[in-house]
């Protein structure tokens, strides 16, 4: 599998990720859990452990996309803080902040599961005393979101490396040159990408991502920004989250609801919300000039 379609799947594979993690989680901690049971001399029903683990992990897993989002929001990546502790410091204390909300959240919804569970078999599920059940819960909560954020920002710090990183050449001068050239850094090599070669450019969190010759570049920075900049240079920006280079535009399609996709020269396809549908209609009746 190469570079290229894990980026263009990596979604795909990222949800495959979180739901094979919490499985094996499932699977794991049940096992252990019925064995101490039997250890112990306690009896329960072999369905027990299975429900207590799987109704824990099916909360985390719908908690991940909360955790990714605060992981982006508030990062505790000092290259995309410029170095500043007193931000950095700032952030840990908001995780805190999210790390309470994510047990909070985690208990509340995986005690309700398990009584439906329990009540659906005409059995009570009793999680007392609530307050050392929930200082227990909240410990391995506040364990279980430290590690998720160590695995996004590992993987973040890896694929940024594999996939290469953009950034604004630096100039002392407003030359031509340097205004139609992105710098990426990929495994400790440099080298330089023309504004030209590049299809589309996406929103992804606290980047723009260059998609340039089926390679896929992150830049640190704003799509406000990146349309400012590359307004001049054929492109325009079609969609919140995307703007495309007008040359790489093979075909527009409306949709039904109003909206538009338009169809690159290379099959990619891109939204086109309402907002931007007339613009993008009148650029190229004037020749997008």
């Amino acid at each position: 599998m190469t570079l290229a379609f894990y980026l263009r799947h990596h979604k795909t594979f990222e949800l495959g990720f979180w739901i094979g993690l919490l499985l094996i989680s499932v699977i794991s901690n049940s096992l252990v859990v019925s064995l101490d049971l039997q250890r112990l001399g306690q009896e329960v029903d072999a369905w027990e452990p299975w429900v207590w683990e799987g109704s824990s992990n099916l909360c985390i897993l719908l908690l991940v996309p909360m955790v990714l989002w605060a992981s982006q929001r508030f990062s505790l990546n000092l290259g995309q803080l410029d170095q500043q502790w007193q931000l950095w410091w700032r952030h840990l204390g908001i995780h805190l902040g999210f790390a309470l909300l994510f047990s909070v959240l985690h208990v509340s919804a995986m005690v309700t599961m398990r009584k439906l569970v329990y009540w659906s078999v005409e059995r009570n599920y009793d999680f007392s005393p609530w307050f050392q059940e929930f200082l227990y819960e909240l410990l391995k909560d506040s364990q279980t979101y430290a590690y998720f954020l160590i695995i996004i920002y590992t993987y973040n710090f890896i694929l940024r490396r594999l996939q290469g990183e953009a950034s604004l050449p630096a100039t002392n001068d407003n030359t031509q040159e340097a205004a139609d050239r992105f710098l990426i850094k990929k495994l400790g090599k440099e080298f330089l990408v023309k504004v030209n070669d590049i299809d589309w450019l996406e929103a992804a969190g606290n980047y723009v991502t260059l998609h340039a010759h089926g390679q896929l570049y992150p830049l640190r920075g704003t799509m406000a920004s990146m349309e400012k900049r590359l307004q001049d240079q054929g492109f325009l920006r079609v969609h919140r989250s995307a703007i495309v280079n007008l040359e790489r535009v093979a075909q527009i399609e409306p949709t039904e609801n109003g909206e538009a996709r338009v169809h690159l020269n290379n099959k990619t396809q891109v939204p086109v919300s309402r907002r931007y549908r007339q613009q993008l209609k009148e650029r190229f009746q004037h020749g997008y000039a």
